[in-house]
């Protein structure tokens, strides 16, 4: 039984000895994003208040354990942030504001599944990071560019905007999925 104890606590040493840099950095940064997310989309006085430990624990929780569900709750907790700001607080929806939590939480998302993938003892090639970080910045713009899009068509309908672009958004989602389906098949 102790030579077991001692060779669990040698195995964890030796582990700690092999972390490198660039996975205890990327996982910072996943943490950094989400709480930077959290701070553009609750409003400061929850932000900055009672609920403040609360967020950074949850901001926390995709860089300790991107392998499970917490990137998703975190995702989740952001858009809740979002929808208490625009219609418990009355805060103004803002382009910016709407595209910078938008890309920051799918950040969040994109870093955590990058930092599930990498083991703690790897030494990144710059060209993992490049493919990584332009497929980042293609989906971020043409995202962006959708939003727009979409904003830009719900102002000029007269009467439902938020409606269309619910359906809108919807539409998409439901496209996104058929298509993932679809590569899924062809595997």
């Amino acid at each position: 039984m102790i030579t077991a104890i001692r060779d669990r606590v040698a195995a964890v040493r030796t582990g700690f000895t092999r972390v490198t840099l660039a996975p205890v950095l990327l996982r910072g940064v996943v943490a950094v994003t989400a709480l930077l997310a959290f701070g553009l989309a609750y409003p400061a006085e929850v932000f900055l208040g009672r609920a403040g430990p609360a967020l950074l624990a949850v901001a926390l929780l995709p860089a300790l354990a991107p392998r499970g569900h917490a990137p998703a709750v975190t995702i989740l907790v952001g858009i809740g942030g979002w929808v208490l700001a625009t219609t418990g607080y009355g805060t103004p929806v803002q382009l910016w504001r709407l595209l910078a939590v938008g890309a920051l939480l799918y950040l969040t998302h994109s870093l955590a599944a990058l930092a599930a993938a990498v083991p703690y003892d790897v030494v990144l090639a710059p060209e993992v990071v490049v493919r990584w970080s332009t497929r980042v910045a293609a989906v971020l713009l043409a995202s962006a560019v959708l939003v727009v899009l979409l904003i830009t068509a719900a102002g000029r309908t007269a009467g439902q905007p938020f409606l269309l672009a619910v359906l809108a958004g919807l539409a998409v989602a439901v496209g996104a999925v058929a298509l993932l389906a679809a590569l899924g098949r062809r595997r």
